[in-house]
């Protein structure tokens, strides 16, 4: 199964030094917007307690924010406000203290309104109108919360989040903790939604999500609620999507053997989210790119992006990092209990198969990323993954039952509270002699990947024993290991062991490899039919039909795959290829769907009448009417088709401001290669007098690079 797996780096930003003698205890805030000016406001109360009234300075982290009306214990209060703080400087005494205020933000980043145009009959006018499908949602991962409520940027200070929140009545509002009133306004068109927390958090950790959302809810076998939102027009997919969310829940109440400490779950998709997902306290935010219908399930599943999010509620939101340097204790300990739970869902053979690619990721960065886990500016890849090894290691060197009492130790001692790496590997040593202080230095302190330690660690596993032996016959002569082969895809083996074999003969004469061609086919697996699609691009005429019985398969991967091959292959064929593929849409990114629009249009001859319907049709989904993965993909194909098209360049321009950084990426790199074709350039300027202030600026400093 392969996963996406995001890359990137937390922005670290330098926030106000609170005072150790404050500490703030609950959060009280009334949110509402004004959403045509993309605006969030309210009314906040914080309660903190104060050891020492000689505090010069108490911090609010509020990113470009106004205040108004601020009050320290119902009296006007001593403040003033910077770019990046509420500073209150007067009016706080030793013991209890609660100050409150309203304040005004057109956030950055941090919060985001997402619309998109929706098409639907007004059956009164009898004509079409288009309104828009609008969402609201929050991604604090790292220091961003204070961008859209004011709150600290030190995840050290923990506090008890509660939230009232406002918004049109037709659509649903989630926010931390539980829901525990619904209240509708006298003119009938707002409600707001109240949430609670019982338990204390950091603040990157609140959310807040806002859409046209259905769900379902089923009990944990523990008795906690979970809830499962989806988009109405995806009901279809709601199973395929979070398939496996119960036994995973149950699964890691089981394992990690710490009640789930939040009380409710839920999860929501959202449009155009910028990363995989983000473990919000009690409420996962994930992108829709994740959410399937049973065929994309073969392909691209939620599932272990489901299990890391569920499992940082105990590691991340119940225990948090003091620091960036033990960020590891959140994304290692989330990758590999994900793991875990995909052990117990798939079987041993693929949870050693996932740790075998983890690896060959690993030695290979480690030949140039010198930073190790115990280190701030660490990348995603050694947080994630070499922590999620590290853990391994562990796990397998103390064994796994005092690994689990060890976690379990730590959980409960350090709950709601905020820990560093030595206060883990404490717990390990109170249940072992493990030698603690030499796995730190190899595994936590060193850039380098410890290969060998790894190798032994695999080779536990019979199936890795003969993946590793199989990768030695690669150098091998084809006729010595053909018996070896056709032994292998005969048997019941791990898929994975049999597309290494087809891997292996990639370069093989058709001829020669026929045989083990058609075992590969006659097996009726997805993967190991999708691998003979990917392997097998060069083959006589007549095994046309048997290749072509590839684009039958629940794959849209696979379908992609084959009619790129039989396409190219056979020109002859293109007219029955494009007839059969006509109306296949693909995941949400529209990949089959864009790739047959790229090929009809470019074929000579092929429906000639449609040409320009075809084209119009590729503009539409580059245009912002779509998600990001949409447009990417359409644009993409679009400069494939080569022609000089405004609309395209347009497009592009306004790809550059998108809050997706990888879809600005996209844009930006593509204009440069744009302006560097003889021409172009005096065509792309041209647009500027047309262009909206933002893009207009945005392209003015392209054109001067």
């Amino acid at each position: 199964m392969k996963k996406f797996f995001y890359i990137f780096l937390f922005p670290l930003f330098i926030s106000a030094q609170q005072s150790p003698k404050v500490d703030f205890k609950t959060c009280d805030a009334a949110i509402r917007f004004d959403v045509p000016q993309r605006i969030v406001m309210g009314s906040v109360t914080y309660t903190f307690d104060l050891t020492d009234k000689k505090v010069d300075t108490i911090y609010i982290d509020a990113r470009n924010m106004s205040f108004t009306d601020v009050k320290i214990n119902g009296k006007k209060a001593g403040w003033v406000s910077s770019a990046a703080a509420l500073k209150l400087f007067k009016g706080y005494k030793k013991g209890k203290n609660r100050v409150e205020f309203s304040y005004e933000a057109k956030p950055r980043q941090a919060l985001y309104f997402v619309e998109f145009p929706v098409t639907s009959k007004d059956l009164s006018a009898g004509n079409e109108q288009e309104e828009k499908e609008l969402q609201i949602w929050t991604q604090g991962q790292g220091k961003y919360t204070s961008h859209w409520l004011p709150s600290f940027d030190d995840m050290n200070e923990k506090v008890v989040f509660n939230l009232d929140v406002t918004f049109d009545k037709g659509y649903t509002i989630l926010a931390n903790g539980k829901n525990t009133a619904n209240r509708f306004h006298t003119n009938d068109t707002q409600r707001t939604a109240s949430y609670q927390m019982e338990k204390p958090m950091s603040s990157y950790l609140v959310m807040l999500a806002i859409g046209k959302f259905d769900n379902t809810y089923i009990l944990s076998g523990s008795g906690t609620p979970l809830q499962l939102f989806y988009r109405p027009e995806d009901k279809h997919k709601h199973e395929p999507t979070y398939r496996y969310s119960k036994q995973i829940f149950d699964f890691f109440e089981s394992e990690i053997g710490v009640p789930y400490p939040w009380g409710v779950y839920r999860q929501v998709p959202v449009l155009d989210f910028l990363y995989a997902g983000m473990e919000n306290t009690t409420s996962t935010i994930f992108s829709q790119d994740f959410v399937v219908d049973s065929t994309g399930f073969n392909d691209r599943t939620y599932v272990n992006v489901n299990a890391h999010e569920l499992a940082h509620q105990w590691f991340g939101d119940l225990v948090t990092a003091k620091s960036g340097k033990h960020h590891w204790l959140q994304e290692g300990f989330a990758t590999y209990y994900a793991l875990l739970a995909e052990k117990e869902l798939f079987g041993e053979d693929y949870f050693y198969h996932e740790l075998y690619e983890m690896a060959e990721r690993l030695q290979m960065a480690s030949q140039s990323d010198t930073i190790p886990i115990l280190n701030e500016k660490a990348s995603s890849l050694t947080f994630y993954q070499k922590g999620a090894w590290a853990l391994h290691v562990l796990r397998e060197g103390v064994g796994h039952e005092a690994f689990r009492k060890a976690v379990k130790n730590y959980l409960e001692k350090y709950a709601y509270k905020n820990v560093d790496t030595d206060a883990f590997l404490a717990e390990i040593s109170n249940v072992s002699d493990y030698d603690t202080a030499s796995f730190k230095q190899r595994w936590l302190e060193k850039s380098s990947f410890e290969i060998e330690e790894v190798v032994e660690l695999l080779s536990k596993n019979q199936f890795m024993q003969l993946y590793f032996k199989l990768g030695e016959l690669a150098d091998k002569r084809f006729e010595d290991k053909k018996p070896i082969f056709k032994q292998i895809l005969q048997s019941d083996m791990y898929y994975a062991v049999k597309e290494e074999v087809l891997l292996q003969t990639a370069e093989v004469p058709f001829e020669d490899k026929y045989e083990l061609v058609q075992l590969a086919l006659q097996s009726g697996d997805i993967k190991i039919r999708q691998a003979v699609a990917r392997t097998v691009t060069k083959f006589p005429d007549s095994f046309y039909d048997d290749y072509k019985s590839l684009l039958n398969d629940n794959s849209y991967i696979t379908k992609e795959i084959t009619l790129n091959v039989l396409y190219s292959r056979f020109p002859e064929k293109r007219t029955e290829l494009l007839n059969l593929s006509d109306g296949w849409i693909g995941f949400n990114d529209k990949n089959l769907r864009i790739l047959w629009l790229t090929l009809a249009y470019s074929t000579p001859g092929y429906r000639e009448e449609q040409k320009q319907e075809l084209y119009a049709e590729l503009q539409l989904y580059a245009s912002p009417r779509y998600e990001s993965t949409v447009r990417q993909n359409a644009l993409a194909n679009l400069l494939y088709i080569g022609k000089p098209d405004p609309v395209v360049w347009v497009n592009l321009v306004n790809a550059t401001l998108h809050h997706k950084w990888q879809f600005a990426k996209f844009g930006r790199d593509n204009l440069r290669k744009l302006l560097k074709k003889e021409g172009y350039k005096d065509l792309i300027s041209g647009l500027l007098p047309d262009l909206p202030e933002a893009e207009r600026k945005k392209l003015e400093q392209l054109l001067a690079e």
